[in-house]
């Protein structure tokens, strides 16, 4: 009798494994789809004069936007200016540099 418990069916298997598929995607891939598709809409929506984040921390307001770079400037005083792949932007940061 104990053996018979032991053995469980293949269905019983594939539903198990189907079940944490399913948990993986709602809590892991989609988020994470979701996320990856409103930074890419962010980065085509940006124009000059926007206020932004780059992945390495720095703030700016964008100046010019190229094909595949932005340049921001991060000093205005200063007129310093830095160009940056559009991938390095991180997100807008108009609320942030107000602080």
């Amino acid at each position: 009798m104990l053996l018979l418990q032991a053995q469980s069916p293949a269905y019983m298997q594939i539903i198990l494994f189907g079940g944490i598929f399913v948990v993986f995607y709602f809590f892991m891939i989609r988020p994470q789809q979701k996320k990856a598709k409103e930074a890419k809409k962010f980065i085509e929506e940006l124009k000059t004069g926007d206020k932004v984040v780059t992945i390495g921390g720095a703030h700016g307001t964008v100046v010019t936007i190229r094909e595949k770079t932005i340049v921001v400037e991060v000093d205005s005083s200063k007129g310093v200016r830095m160009v940056f792949e559009k991938t390095a932007i991180s997100k807008d940061a108009s609320s942030r540099l107000e602080e």
